[in-house]
């Protein structure tokens, strides 16, 4: 892919700023890699941003319309980002060790939140990107941060979610999914075997990230299908028991994996609420009017 219509930003160990533009793809450099974002909505300068990390197999492309809703719902900025190895962002070959959702919270992640020059933001994780977000929220004291949306989080492995993972390697390596996935990924074996790898290796059994609930300061809206194929509600159970700040927890009936997929509207309303709330109790900034108010 041509990136000659993107910006490209680096970032040192202060942080640099990129150009907010939300016609065009931007470029930044984090933790050693080149990541493919989007931006959707007004720049940190002017209003909160919603950020999102994407599930296993997740990209920019692969959110869909749902970053351009949320900015419209919420009158936030949305940025979008690829990880390594993922989307449009350089390669990260495989094999990815066991921690490597510990790596990017903390290697990776704090990089992207300086080349936005972050004032004030919600974390918006899907699946792996939920727990990319738990352990950041965990692990780190992130003034910036004032909320998280976690949907489909993992915080320990499952022995239904591990068998739904071996039977997606069987898809990759014996059906379509490779030549699906490779629509959305330059880097389609670095994307699928980092994560399907990382997930089947035998000491991910012993995985487990709880503790970093322990250290989250903020708010946490939870969001999971009742018919989730990688993770059961016991998930959302620990961090619920386990979280000492406002949580909320919606569990959406006839629902996967992927809620902002099978039920937008529903997932949509909830975050809504959610940032409205954390506005309403002086938490994060107020948006001047949805996106739909300004037109």
């Amino acid at each position: 892919m041509s990136y000659s219509n993107a910006r490209m930003q680096t970032v040192n160990g202060k942080g640099l700023s990129m150009n907010w533009d939300t016609r065009n793809p931007v470029m930044i450099a984090a933790g050693g890699a080149v990541l493919n974002g989007r931006c959707f909505g007004p720049c940190p300068r002017h209003a909160p941003t919603l950020v999102l990390l994407h599930e296993g197999l997740g990209s920019v492309e692969l959110w869909r319309g749902f970053p351009q809703a949320l900015a419209e719902a919420t009158g936030y900025g949305v940025f979008a980002y690829d990880r390594r190895g993922y989307g449009r962002s350089s390669g990260h070959p495989a094999p990815w060790p066991v921690d490597y959702m510990t790596r990017e919270a903390e290697d990776v992640l704090p990089g992207v939140l300086d080349a936005l020059d972050l004032r004030e933001g919600i974390l918006v994780g899907h699946s792996d990107g939920a727990s990319i977000a738990a352990i950041h929220l965990g692990r780190s004291s992130d003034a910036r941060i004032r909320g998280a949306v976690l949907m489909a989080p993992h915080f320990f492995a499952e022995e239904m979610g591990l068998a739904a993972i071996a039977q997606a390697r069987k898809a990759f390596e014996e059906g379509g999914l490779r030549a699906r996935l490779a629509r959305y990924h330059d880097h389609v074996d670095d994307a699928f075997g980092g994560w399907n790898g990382g997930w089947l290796t035998p000491a991910f059994k012993a995985w487990n990230i709880e503790g970093a609930i322990d250290g989250i300061g903020v708010p946490v809206l939870a969001i999971q299908g009742a018919n989730d194929q990688y993770g059961t509600q016991a998930q959302i159970d620990t961090l619920e028991r386990r979280l000492n700040v406002p949580f909320t927890r919606l569990i959406l009936d006839g629902c996967g994996h992927s809620p902002h997929i099978e039920k937008p509207q529903a997932t949509l309303a909830a975050i809504t609420e959610f940032v409205k709330k954390l506005a309403e109790d002086g938490r994060i900034s107020p948006a001047r009017g949805t996106m739909r108010d300004r037109a």
